[in-house]
């Protein structure tokens, strides 16, 4: 187990913003855990760490959010993301954690401030088996690499302009699915330790106290201000990212 007292100066905060995210704004926040814990300690073991908590989150957030999800979208994006996540466990060894957060943080913070910019009239975009699929893909291989998927799904749903218990429901199903099916790969990689799954024990008492307050925030927020709150985070995300690939 980790001992360093400045790991969890960092992961303490960290895991909590991960659960707000997932718990009541879609998750948007949930990749900044592995750039605050990399402060400490490698990327690679701070994914590692987050896997199994993130996995506990995601059945506190199944409860609360529970016959919340569009299932019509997700039976597109939840097998699109396999392929993703098998594309991602066979490029693990080869492919620069620096390019793949540069192309993430640039299509996040880029669709963002498209959304900023362009005429204020918008009408809601139809679901898409080839956007939803594509989407899919990149969500389940970049959520596999860096647990950074938030951005490319959020890049698909935010413009379908859902229902909010709606939206966090279809989120939370899908990265349900998505880090469940990371488990196998993950423990074929050789990534849990027992260092790290008795840090992520230690840590998970934080996982239900995350989620739990971002559901009450998501029940106090009005609809128009809660996507504007998810454009945010995700113009923040992608920033972070950006600068993280470029900066190094």
């Amino acid at each position: 187990m980790i001992t360093d007292p400045l790991f969890y100066l960092a992961a303490v905060p960290a895991v909590l913003i991960v659960g707000i995210s997932k718990g009541g704004f879609g998750g948007g926040l949930g990749l900044l855990a592995v750039p605050m814990m990399s402060l400490v300690i490698s990327p690679i073991q701070a994914a590692a760490i987050m896997l199994p908590i993130l996995c506990l989150m995601d059945l506190v957030g199944l409860w609360s959010f529970r016959g919340k999800g569009d299932f019509s979208l997700l039976k597109v994006l939840i097998p699109a993301s396999l392929v993703g996540i098998i594309v991602g466990a066979l490029s693990f060894n080869y492919l620069s954690e620096r390019s793949l957060e540069f192309i993430v943080g640039a299509i996040a913070v880029l669709f963002t401030l498209n959304y900023w910019l362009r005429p204020k009239q918008r009408e809601a975009k139809q679901p898409s088996t080839a956007r939803g699929g594509f989407w899919g893909l990149i969500t389940g291989f970049t959520s596999f690499s860096v647990h950074a998927g938030g951005p490319p799904l959020n890049i698909y749903l935010l413009p379908l302009q859902l229902e909010k218990s709606a939206y966090i429901g279809t989120t939370i199903i899908m990265f349900a699915a998505i880090n469940y099916l990371k488990v196998i790969p993950y423990a074929v990689l050789g990534q849990f330790s027992m260092a790290n799954l008795s840090t992520a024990a230690v840590l998970a008492i934080l996982a239900p106290i995350g989620v739990r307050m971002g559901y009450w925030m998501h029940h106090r927020i009005n609809e128009k201000w809660f996507y504007r709150i998810c454009f945010v985070f995700l113009f923040v995300t992608g920033s972070k990212l950006l600068f993280d690939a470029i900066i190094g």
